[in-house]
């Protein structure tokens, strides 16, 4: 099998007492004291969410009082629908307006398509110039609370290059159907991708297909390749600072987030935030994203959170089960998600073609960085080996 190499680019004795005093060890205490302050708090929290809910509901208007508590329920999320309706049309408008050309004078385009769930996806394409013959075709994926507009200086890279892009926003991201920010199952955007797979294979017969996720969109892209129906329809797939190694913010989360998923998914939990982490070197890169109204900045919502820290134990368990080509890249500076998790997936894969590629002091935002164009080089031509080696197999 062949392999790339990875490169770093810049029976208990009786005795009692001692296994009493082990239990009652100072860390042991300290972790009972954490676990019990953390269930105290989320009670308070759950107290008083009643309590507002109880006071609410007796203020309400005696008409609308009237008809019953389950209707006065279905009023409410009737309301609740209408409003994330609104915002979904609101963001909507905002995804078309985003610029489909920066350096040429060819545009990209956006569709529709129906999910899995037949919620609607915003999805953008860029194509090779018309006298370029279409090569492969990458389709990105990208992290947490962002959108597939960010990503058209490197499209327009791939492009000049022969590759044709697709870009789909999550269910819940930019122009796509869903609550600002909420992800009921990162399984479902794992089908959503199929859908949109199905699609490209009908559009474009033939032409070889990579998958690229980002952060947690990388950790999408890895467990939906773990699916041998999806496996077989990509060559190879790449991750940047993919999320595979995800510890709560706060020890509050992990203790109760299943709980909390299931009773008030949507909650919006502000000490889960981590803010202030910088995620890219260039200052630019960061007011751009920062500033772009459809980059979710609220609070992480229960479900969201509890999912991610789902999907990251499931590919921990599950890294020997990796088959697919892949090559992954990491800056070692990374604080939002673990370089090291990057390279226990290379050393444990069953791939037979992997690839890892540590940049010395990057950030997370790795294709926003001030060295995005050399980044963005090395995708490519790692796309352009596994191409010169299905070719040659195809001989």
């Amino acid at each position: 099998m062949e392999r790339d190499e990875m490169m770093m680019t810049s029976g208990a004795t009786g005795r009692i007492v001692p296994v009493f005093r082990s239990v009652l060890s100072r860390r042991a205490l300290l972790r009972a004291a954490v676990a019990l302050r953390s269930l105290v708090l989320w009670l308070l929290l759950l107290v008083g969410g009643l309590r507002r809910h109880r006071a609410e509901s007796a203020a309400a208007p005696a008409s609308e009082a009237e008809g019953g508590p389950w209707k006065v329920r279905r009023r409410r999320r009737q309301a609740a629908a209408e409003e994330e309706e609104e915002d979904v049309r609101r963001r909507r408008a905002l995804a078309e307006a985003v610029p489909m050309a920066e350096a040429r004078e060819e545009q990209g385009t956006t569709f529709l398509v129906a999910g899995a769930r037949r919620n609607a996806l915003f999805c953008r394409l860029w194509a090779p110039p018309a006298a370029t013959e279409m090569r492969g075709i990458l389709v990105i994926i990208h992290g947490l609370n962002e959108h597939s507009g960010r990503y058209l200086h490197f499209a327009e890279q791939l492009t000049a290059c022969g590759f044709g892009v697709y870009a789909m926003d999550w269910i819940g991201h930019g122009g796509s159907d869903g609550l600002h920010g909420y992800v009921p199952s990162l399984d479902y955007v794992i089908e959503d991708i199929e859908v949109l797979l199905d699609k490209i294979m009908m559009e474009n017969p033939g032409v070889p297909r990579f998958l690229l996720g980002h952060s947690t969109g990388g950790a999408v892209v890895l467990k939906a390749s773990l699916y041998p129906h999806i496996r077989e329809k990509l060559e190879g797939i790449i991750l940047t600072s993919p999320a595979l190694r995800v510890r709560p913010a706060h020890p509050i989360v992990g203790a109760v987030a299943p709980l909390f998923s299931l009773v008030a998914p949507k909650l919006q939990f502000k000490g889960a935030n981590k803010r202030g982490i910088p995620v890219s070197r260039d200052p630019a890169a960061l007011v751009a994203k920062y500033s772009d109204p459809l980059v979710y900045t609220g609070p992480i919502r229960v479900r969201t959170g509890h999912e991610i820290l789902r999907i990251s134990s499931h590919l921990l368990r599950h890294l020997k089960q990796v088959t697919v080509p892949f090559l992954v890249l990491h800056g070692t500076a990374d604080r939002v998600t673990d370089p090291a998790a990057s390279q226990d997936l290379y050393r444990e894969a069953a791939s037979g073609r992997k690839a890892l590629r540590l940049y010395e002091g990057f950030l997370h935002d790795l294709l926003f960085e001030p060295e995005r164009d050399e980044i963005g080089a090395e995708i490519i031509g790692w796309m352009d080996g596994m191409l010169r080696r299905q070719a040659a197999v195809d001989v």
